[in-house]
């Protein structure tokens, strides 16, 4: 999950395995999986650098005890 903001300052989160891709035209455009887009205060390179980061912690964080295989 990555937290960004909407263009009224309100901020979210999102889960970053639904973006299919980014584009900045010249707001940042964010297209999920389901096909909505959502504009965000975020530049292109912050959203990718925020989606990078979070795939690189995912693999760092052990399951949790006893969720091994879920």
């Amino acid at each position: 999950m990555i937290q960004l903001t909407h263009l009224d300052g309100e901020p979210f989160v999102l889960n970053a395995e639904m973006i299919v891709y980014v584009e900045a035209r010249p707001d940042t455009f964010v297209t999920l999986t389901t096909g909505e887009r959502l504009i965000v205060a975020e530049s292109m390179r912050e959203v990718m650098r925020r989606a990078v980061v979070y795939q690189q912690a995912k693999h760092l964080v052990p399951a949790a005890p006893g969720r091994e295989g879920h």
